[in-house]
Order: structure tokens, then C-alpha cells, then sequence
């Protein structure tokens, strides 16, 4: 259909600018340069293209809409508010305000209609990413002929920081690669940053870089005015099936303003008089605030019932596909509403100490060999690492475009190439869009490339697994560049993050029985290279408390607390101090933010009062504090060598923990006194 301009066209994209400026105006604080510059796309968008129901925000077959200039969140809160999504007009003048609906940038599960966490940019384009994979999976799993049931768009609106970040190119890269025909990036060309105009630092040529990564590029040389170029180009885009498109749209930033054009515009109110002038220019009062005519509100309003129309027909639809497809019916409907079958957790390996020492990275691989069969919502991945991370079962497909031959998008498992950034923003895309559970592979130490995508993970509380390798100087030979010291205390810093080392085969299928069930927190999963022996006193349901006493004594003279794969170590030096009259507990502490959700007194009864409590861990001793008397760990880089000796080198052995046990106790004894808790304090 070709373009058909309304005289209402205008008035909406002029009271969208004005809005703007009265929003960021009554905070002041915010950016009014892109939401002005970027109203006509956003209006045409929203008017011709644009499908969803305002008044059932979790619709599944709507499109999806990501800000990834986060910034410019005015403007998204604009839109949500003029098609009826639960956000007024007080909402709008609450901007940045705390406890207000409309923050400084887009929070997923805070603001109605906000579909991913945006503002450190180019997290949001990845996320598109994310959730355009995530429809063309469940589309080819669940569609049938006559019944195209999952089938919406992804679009995304990004700056020119979003592309200078290089999380933007990771994903780029793969998404070219994947083919994703249900993608579409709207690019706000405006020619400015925040230290001036792009010309100082950001000179590339866009179109021919996207071209290199395989997308369909189009460009829209007139994005204030255009309007009929803009509909032409994204109606060209929802054409082009085996290809992501990005349209390079040239804007003018804070159109209308008489900064327009200048960096000035891009993060500051504008003054009374620019004010006045621009909605005057607009054909607004110049002294009215806050002012929404009614016809632009009709406007939107239309557009708000398109999307309830059309949403009743896709239930009906659905329906009908339940009478032909019951099982597919069943499964999507339970996928959609976020529940995970019945039973699954039964098929959850068990060991017993008798069993051979394995490598928990290898006893993950068992724990996803035994419950994928009947958890089809998982979907795995790796930064290509695969033979090490072991997280692609022998049962799996790839997720890959058809004609490519190298898999289908009914794949399960994505390979991600080396792109640990861009394999964490996607994951948390693809959770987001629903009906899925990602998890994704690296080494340890290199989850700190993707640290902005894990802490947004946390904060927009996705749901997503990380299966972090090779987690401690026991990978050995690679060395110091590869063994993380201080990476598992910046993730167990992070708030809303439950992070696990477990120590052996009953505590990995512990972490995925908690990391699976944690609907709202994402997990990390820190497993060693090298093999661990099977526990005396471990269980699934004792390990899914986050800590527990694995070796109890009564009277004792010291509690050693570990995790991972020094907790055997624990064990053997426990047996040393037993030797020497030494009465020795021994916790094992695998994720210390379960363990903190526990009741004070269980807590208590595993770190008890009474005798001294000495952690240890092949990893920096930063956080201990919270749970013992005294650290052991690492204070510097490990060392390239068998892990044995590099563990040697450390003190990593019974015989020299038993002597720092005795120490301990020694200490204690003398300094004399009661000896309380750690977990005991006045705050």
C-alpha cells in the first residue's frame, strides 16, 4: 500500500516534540535532541507498522519495540503514553523522579510496555538481536502450515554511540550471519555525540560496514521532513525475509529548536524562550505545557484498538491451532506463560562418593545431557568454545539459517563465534521475548568481556544461564592471561546475580535445579577444568540451600568454608587436623547469595559461633570476610604450569591449609574470648 499522508501526520509528530521538551524541561534533566529529531519515525512507525495491544502489554505476537539510544527515553515514554499503555500524563511529569514510572532510561518490568532494559549503549541493538533469534526459533518450532502464529518484528532505534560501541559490531556480526529477515535497526544519523559533532571521533561509513556484515541497507536522506520515504523504507524492510535491515535516517537533532543541529541540544533542557518559540513554530501555545490535542490522542487511540483487533483475531487463531495441534498447543501455551514442565528436576544426575572425579565442567554436560530431553524451552550457546565449555549436548541442532545447510532455526544451540559481549546482551534479548531459556558458555575469566550485559541481566532480572569454564588457576597451562583471580567477586558483587561454584557432581545439578527454577534471576555457573571427587555428605537438596555443613563435628575447634574445587581440599586437611586432635567442620558455600536467602537460623546453624571459621578459595579473598574469621586465597596473578604445581605454588594443598588451621586455632585460643559468628552483626 502506498503512502497516504493524514493532516493529522504532522500535528502528532509536532506534539511529540513539544512533549519533549516539557518533559525533560520539568525534570531538568534529560536529552530532548533525539526524541525531537526521531519523532517522525517514531510516529510513522507506530502509526502504519506497529503492532500491538496497549491494553495487554504481554501480548506474545506483538512486535517489539527497543530503544537502544536509551537516553532518548522521552520519546518512548511519549509513545507509550499516547496509545493508552499505564502511563499518564502525571507520569510523564514525574520524569526522573523517584519511584516515577518514566526513569532516566527504559527499565524492563518497571514501565509498561518496556520490552529491555536500555541506556548503556548499544545493549539495547543487541538485545533486538536476542529477541528477533528468539522469534524465528519458536516461529519454526510451533508454526504450521495455515497457522503463522509467531511471526512479529523486532525494531530497534540506535545512535551513533549504540554503533561506536563495540557490543553493536558482535552482534551485527552474528545477526548478518543468521539472517534474521524480522529484524529492522532504525539508525538516527544526527551527526552528534555528547563531546560535539561525530566528525571529531566517528567517521566510518555505516551503510558500507552493515553491507560487510550482510545486512540490507537502506538510507532516508530527509528524517525531519520525509515521511513518505521514511514508510517506503521500512515497508521495504518488512519485504526482505532473509536478511536484517538497518536504515541509515538522516535527522537533524532537537529539530525545531534553535539549537537544532548543535550538541547542545543532545543532554540539556531547553531554555524558557527556545521553548516558547518551538511550540509556537508548531503552531502550539507557546506559554501551554504538557499540552495533547485531541485529535492526536484519537490518533493513537486508533492505532491502540488495530492492536486489541488484532490480537482477538490471534487468539482465535491460536485457539483453532490448539484443535489441530494439541500437544504443540499445550507446550507453547506452558512456554508462554513461563512455566517449565512437570517433573523435570526428577531427571537431575545423583552421585555417589564412590563415583569417578570429573571436571564440573563435564558433570554440566551430564546435567544438560539428562534433563534436555525434557526441558525444550533451554536453548544453549557458546563464545565459541564449545569442546571446552562442553554445553552443546549430542541431541542438539544448531540455530542457523536453512539454506546455510549447517543447521535450522529450529535449532536449540546458538554458535556465537568469539563474541562474549554480544552473546550476553543477545541472551538476555532472547529471554526477554519468552518462551525460552538461554545459557551460554565462555571461560570464567572471559564473562568479563560481557560484564555490561551480565549486570543488566541482573538488573532487568532475565533469566539466563551462564556457563562459565576453566574457573580458577586449576586450568593450569594457559596461565595467568586465562585464570581468573578477582572476576567471581566482581560477579558475586552484583546485586539480583546468584552466582555458583559448585564442588562436585550432587552441587552442579543443585545449581541448574536452583538456576532453573530462579525464574527472575540470572546465574552463573563457575565449573573447573580439572576433575573433582564426588563428596561424602553432598545431596541436591542439601546444596540447593547455597551452603551447608558437609563434615560436622560437635565441640569443634575450627570450620573451614570453601567452594568449588578447593572444598576436597578442605576435606583432606580436615582429616590432617583430625589427626592431630584438631576438631574440624567443613561448609561448603557454592552460591553465597542462596545461601543468603536462607532464614538467620539455618544460616547460624551452618557458620555457627563458637570455634574460629577460616575460608579458603583459589580466587582472591575480597567478600569473605561476610563468613569467616580469617582468608586464604590469592592476592596475586596465578602462573602457567600443570595446575597441580601452580596449586602447590599457592599454598592450594591439605597439608598447608591443615598448618593455616592450625594457626587459626592457635590465635583464637590465646586471643581468648567468645568466638561469634561472622554472620553476626549490628547492621
Amino acid at each position: 500500500m502506498p503512502f497516504q499522508k493524514v493532516d493529522t501526520d504532522d500535528l502528532s509528530i509536532n506534539t511529540i516534540r513539544a512533549l519533549a521538551a516539557d518533559v525533560v524541561n520539568k525534570a531538568n534533566s534529560g536529552h530532548p535532541g533525539a526524541p525531537m529529531g526521531m519523532a517522525p519515525v517514531a510516529h510513522v512507525l507506530f502509526s502504519r507498522f506497529f503492532v500491538a495491544n496497549p491494553k495487554n502489554s504481554s501480548w506474545f505476537n506483538r512486535d517489539r519495540f527497543v530503544l537502544s539510544n536509551g537516553h532518548a527515553c522521552a520519546l518512548q515514554y511519549i509513545l507509550l503514553h499516547l496509545l493508552g499503555y499505564k502511563l499518564s500524563l502525571d507520569d510523564l511529569k514525574q520524569f526522573r523522579q523517584l519511584d516515577s514510572l518514566t526513569p532516566g532510561h527504559p527499565e524492563r518490568g518497571h514501565t509498561d510496555g518496556v520490552e529491555v532494559t536500555t541506556g548503556p549503549l548499544g545493549q539495547g541493538f543487541a538485545n533486538a538481536v536476542g529477541l528477533a533469534i528468539a522469534q524465528a526459533h519458536l516461529g519454526a518450532v510451533y508454526n504450521r502450515e495455515g497457522f503463522d502464529l509467531i511471526n512479529n518484528y523486532t525494531y530497534v532505534f540506535l545512535g551513533d554511540g549504540c554503533l561506536m560501541e563495540g557490543v553493536s559490531s558482535e552482534a551485527a556480526s552474528l545477526a548478518g550471519h543468521l539472517r534474521l529477515g524480522n529484524l529492522i535497526a532504525i539508525y538516527d544519523d544526527n551527526h552528534i555525540s555528547i563531546d560535539g559533532n561525530t566528525a571529531i571521533a566517528f567517521t566510518e561509513n555505516v551503510e558500507q560496514r552493515f553491507l560487510s556484515y550482510g545486512w540490507h541497507v537502506l538510507h532516508v536522506n530527509d528524517g525531519d521532513n520525509d515521511l513518505e520515504g521514511i514508510y517506503n523504507a521500512i515497508s521495504e524492510a518488512r519485504q526482505v525475509t532473509d536478511k536484517p535491515t538497518i536504515i541509515r535516517l538522516r535527522t537533524i537533532i532537537g529539530f525545531g529548536s534553535k539549537h537544532q543541529g548543535t550538541h547542545g541540544i543532545h543532554g540539556s533542557p531547553l531554555k524558557p524562550d527556545d521553548t516558547e518559540q518551538l511550540k509556537a513554530k508548531f503552531g502550539f501555545d507557546p506559554k501551554a505545557t504538557f499540552h495533547v490535542p485531541q485529535k492526536t490522542y484519537d490518533v493513537y487511540s486508533d492505532i491502540a484498538r488495530r492492536g486489541a483487533k488484532l490480537e482477538q483475531e490471534w487468539s482465535s487463531h491460536l485457539h483453532s491451532y490448539g484443535q489441530t495441534y494439541p500437544r504443540e498447543y499445550a507446550e507453547l501455551t506452558r512456554r508462554i506463560n513461563g512455566d517449565l514442565p512437570d517433573g523435570w528436576e526428577n531427571h537431575l544426575p545423583v552421585y555417589k562418593p564412590s563415583d569417578a572425579a570429573t571436571a564440573s565442567r563435564k558433570l554440566s554436560e551430564v546435567a544438560l545431557t539428562a534433563i534436555s530431553p525434557y526441558i525444550p524451552d533451554l536453548m544453549g550457546g557458546s563464545a565459541d568454545l564449545t569442546g571446552s565449555n562442553l554445553t552443546r549436548v549430542k541431541t542438539a541442532e544448531d540455530f542457523q539459517h536453512p539454506d546455510t545447510k549447517l543447521g535450522s532455526y529450529k535449532g536449540n544451540y546458538i554458535r556465537y563465534g568469539v563474541r562474549e559481549h554480544g552473546m550476553g546482551a543477545i541472551m538476555n534479548g532472547i529471554a526477554a521475548y519468552g518462551g525460552i531459556v538461554p545459557f551460554a558458555g565462555t571461560f570464567l575469566n572471559f564473562v568479563s568481556y560481557a560484564a555490561g550485559a551480565v549486570r543488566l541481566s541482573a538488573l532487568s532480572r532475565h533469566h539466563v544461564i551462564w556457563v562459565a569454564t576453566h574457573d580458577s588457576i586449576g586450568l593450569g597451562e594457559d596461565g595467568p592471561t586465562h585464570q581468573p583471580i578477582e572476576t567471581i567477586a566482581h560477579l558475586r558483587a552484583i546485586p539480583q546475580l546468584d552466582v555458583w561454584r559448585p564442588a562436585d557432581g550432587n552441587e552442579t545439578s543443585a545449581a541448574y535445579l536452583v538456576a532453573l527454577k530462579s525464574k527472575n534471576t540470572p546465574s552463573v555457573l563457575s565449573l573447573s577444568r580439572q576433575n573433582l571427587p564426588n563428596l561424602e555428605g553432598s545431596t541436591i537438596e542439601r546444596a540447593s540451600r547455597g551452603g551447608y555443613v558437609l563434615r560436622e563435628v560437635s565441640q569443634e575447634d575450627l570450620t573451614i568454608v570453601s567452594t568449588g574445587s578447593e572444598v576436597s581440599i578442605a576435606v583432606e586437611a580436615a582429616g590432617l587436623l583430625e589427626k592431630e586432635g584438631v576438631k574440624t567442620r567443613v561448609v561448603s558455600l557454592p552460591s553465597w547469595e542462596v545461601f543468603d536467602a536462607q532464614d538467620v537460623e539455618y544460616r547460624l546453624s551452618v557458620l555457627r559461633s563458637g570455634a574460629p571459621i577460616l575460608s579458603f578459595e583459589a580466587l582472591t579473598t575480597l567478600g569473605w570476610a561476610k563468613y569467616s574469621h580469617e582468608q586464604f586465597g590469592l592476592d596475586t596473578f596465578g602462573a602457567s604450569a600443570p595446575f597441580q604445581k601452580v596449586y602447590a605454588r599457592h599454598g592450594f594443598t591439605g597439608p598447608n591449609v591443615a598448618e593455616l588451621g592450625k594457626k587459626v586455632v592457635t590465635f583464637y585460643k590465646k586471643k581468648g574470648g567468645e568466638v561469634v559468628s561472622p554472620l553476626i552483626s549490628a547492621l
